[in-house]
């Protein structure tokens, strides 16, 4: 899909956006009035000046940093400004113009971002559709390169906001992996989907644990892109949490606020396939793989309970502790799964533990890592540009002795504190490779709409993976 387009020429009383620099006296695209009310807001140092002579609306953002990172996240959350202006006045296209095109690229990725609707259920989407449908970006130096990678970026986000606010009566874990398939298909990437049988035969103890009370058979998908020219020898492989709803299972979750979102506990399988899906379609010389373990958590007459002990893929014992602690288990086998393809480096993203979120609220993701520095400085580097932050956690051995079992060789819950830490001591246990662990339970579900970020599903994770990936494609 196509959102931001390049153009070289302005078209006559098209609504403008233009930035200007916080001490500039002129600009070619203010008139004399005009300047003088720019002179005024800069006197008092206002970020954004709405203009309405009656034939034409334009919008001055004004700019008082030097490009860096915290700018480009300014310039994000204009856009947002600027959307909620354009779309109370019914404007359908507007054009950016700017001294500079990296701003004008980072206020139209905040633009369109916040212009994100989930309105397929009301029964007259029309009449909730947003006004604006398309942002032109005025300027001769912009390359079509880079408008494909916005563009390829914003699409990934959406599909992955699009995944998450399905609601699980419309998106069970047969139909995520058809929707996997279909991805695929349009992107270029395979998909291959094990069902119920398949994970059966392969003995993967977690994935079949928690699916036990559901109605509906489980799924693990593996999805490649593999380019002839790829730089990478081992694959980069991208493991997501699927739980397309989580009950807590037989330690049944409390609501208001806990169980009544849990259709967004599959966000870290929409990013895997919303990246994959970004990969493929950039055309990465990256070989990149997926795998997303998926069931709900549900409650039946068959429901795992507190107290048993399942053997894991790997063949681990687990004494379960709490049928809430759900995420671990699955991923647990798709991380040992991920030994097989000998892979230079695994991620994982799942919405794990209320402990992250409490630790740190929706402001970041909880990030847990053993790869080396290189990599790890990479995704710092990326968290960053597209602030999407991270905080690391420590992997301390006193966390994993707090998975100590009497009857088992490990429990699948820590203490109360520090969470977020002996879940991810829990996945370790599963990994022998270059391994990043990412705790997306603050970040990936809006309760209120924060600036480009809407109500729902954020996407959180994708934009990150992204600019990584494609670090990794140009080193």
């Amino acid at each position: 899909m196509k959102f931001v387009t390049a153009i070289n020429k302005l078209k006559t009383n098209q609504a403008l956006i233009v930035l200007v620099k916080s001490q500039a006296k002129s600009s070619p695209f203010l008139n004399a009035d005009e300047l003088k009310m720019l002179h005024e807001a800069q006197k008092d140092k206002r970020q954004h000046l709405y203009l309405n002579n009656g034939k034409q609306i334009k919008i001055v953002v004004i700019v008082s940093d030097s490009m860096s990172w915290e700018l480009s996240e300014k310039l994000r959350k204009q856009g947002a400004k600027c959307c909620q202006i354009l779309n109370e006045h019914k404007i359908e296209e507007v054009t950016i113009a700017s001294f500079d095109d990296s701003l004008s690229l980072a206020l139209a990725e905040g633009l369109v971002l916040a212009n994100y609707q989930f309105i397929k259920y009301f029964s007259a989407p029309d009449k909730q559709a947003n006004a604006l449908q398309h942002v032109n970006i005025l300027g001769n130096d912009i390359s079509d390169k880079q408008i494909q990678y916005l563009n390829t970026v914003i699409d990934a986000t959406y599909m992955a906001r699009n995944l998450v606010n399905e609601p699980q009566s419309h998106l069970n874990a047969v139909q995520l992996s058809e929707a996997f398939k279909k991805i695929g298909k349009q992107a270029g990437f395979d998909v291959e989907v094990w069902n119920e049988s398949k994970i059966n035969a392969q003995k993967m103890g977690g994935l079949m644990a928690v699916n036990k009370g559901s109605k509906t058979p489980p799924t693990f998908n593996i999805m490649e892109y593999k380019p002839k020219q790829a730089k990478n020898k081992k694959p980069i492989v991208l493991v997501g949490k699927g739980v397309v709803y989580d009950t807590g299972g037989l330690s049944l979750k409390p609501t208001p606020m806990s169980m009544d979102h849990m259709k967004c506990d599959m966000a870290g399988a929409a990013i895997v396939v919303a990246v994959m899906h970004a990969v493929a379609s950039l055309k990465m010389n990256l070989h990149v793989i997926g795998l997303v373990p998926a069931t709900d958590n549900w409650i039946g007459e068959n429901s795992y309970a507190p107290g048993d002990v399942i053997t894991m893929y790997d063949g681990t014992t687990v004494e379960v502790l709490n049928t809430d602690a759900e995420g671990r288990l699955i991923l647990a086998d798709a991380l040992h799964y991920a030994k097989k393809l000998n892979p230079e480096l695994v991620c994982d993203f799942a919405t794990l533990t209320g402990a992250a979120e409490r630790a740190i609220g929706p402001y970041a993701t909880a990030f847990m890592c053993k790869a080396n520095d290189n990599l790890k400085n990479k995704v710092f580097e990326s968290s960053y540009s597209v602030f999407e932050r991270l905080v690391e956690f420590p992997l301390w051995q006193e966390y994993a002795d707090e998975l100590k079992s009497n009857i088992a060789d490990m429990t699948n819950l820590g203490k109360g504190e520090g969470g977020q830490i002996s879940a991810a001591k829990f996945l370790e246990h599963f990994t022998d490779y270059p391994w990043m662990h990412f705790d997306i339970a603050g970040p990936a579900f809006n309760h209120a709409v924060d600036a480009y970020k809407p109500k729902g599903g954020t996407g959180v994770g994708v934009r990150l993976m992204i600019d990584f990936l494609t670090q990794l494609s140009q080193k």
